[in-house]
Formats: C-alpha cells, structure tokens, sequence
C-alpha cells in the first residue's frame, strides 16, 4: 500500500439531488443519500466510505501479514460499524478469520490489524483545512 504524499479525492455535485460522483486516482465511485433522505441511493452514503475504507484497508493489511507469514488463512471478513455519538466518534471493528490459525497468530493479527494505515489516520489527531473559491 503506497500512502506516500498527498493523496487527493475530488467530489462533484450537480443539480441531481445528492448523487455526487467521486475520483481518486483512475477510479470513479457515485457517493448518494437513501430514499427516505431524499436521494436515490444510487451509492453509499458518506460516512459509508469511512466505514469501507477502514474495513478494506484493514483487510488488506492482514491478507499482506498472514502472506507473508505464510499463515493458513483462507478468507479474512471485517465489519466496522459505528452507532450514535456521545461526544465522541466511536467505531466497532469485528475480524472474522476463516482458516487454522493458533492462538499466539490469532493475537498477533489482532495487533497487526491496529496497525493499518487507515486505523492509524483515525485515531490520531486530524485536522481539516477547508477553503472555499467560487468559479
């Protein structure tokens, strides 16, 4: 996973009720709210992305630890979810592994999963800079 320099997303929005269309790199994704919200649901929400992204980004850095390690891990399942806030964000993150793996493996992927990149973003300190111009 390469996370060296900036990284740039670029959201657009037309006149089409929240279907909002969204580039990183060469991939393009449609970001939308649900019906009961007005939108279309022609995608996922924007707090959806968060979730997804942490979920892949944690994935993916356990498939590239258990390869390396050559571990016998056949199939690696993450569900992130987050509920209501009370002052605080708050995400749940649940692994399911599905292959033999023994109990000081099973610790260590535990640890390695905290390590990803995207888990590391979201519990360190975050700052936005937002600017606005018009065209």
């Amino acid at each position: 996973m390469h996370d060296e320099g900036i990284q740039t997303a670029v959201a657009t929005i037309g006149n089409d009720v929240y279907k909002t269309e969204l580039v990183a790199r060469s991939h393009v994704v449609v970001a939308d709210e649900p019906l009961d919200v007005g939108g279309k649901d022609l995608g996922p929400r924007p707090g959806d992305f968060i979730r997804m992204g942490l979920a892949s980004c944690t994935a993916i850095t356990l498939r590239m630890y258990a390869n390396r390690k050559k571990w016998d891990v056949q199939q690696i399942r993450v569900q992130v979810s987050n509920g209501p806030f009370e002052g605080k964000t708050s995400y749940k993150t649940e692994i399911e592994i599905t292959g033999s793996i023994d109990e000081e493996q099973r610790t260590r992927l535990l640890q390695i999963a905290k390590l990803c990149p995207v888990h590391k973003v979201l519990t360190n300190p975050i700052e936005i800079d937002t600017s606005l111009s018009i065209a």
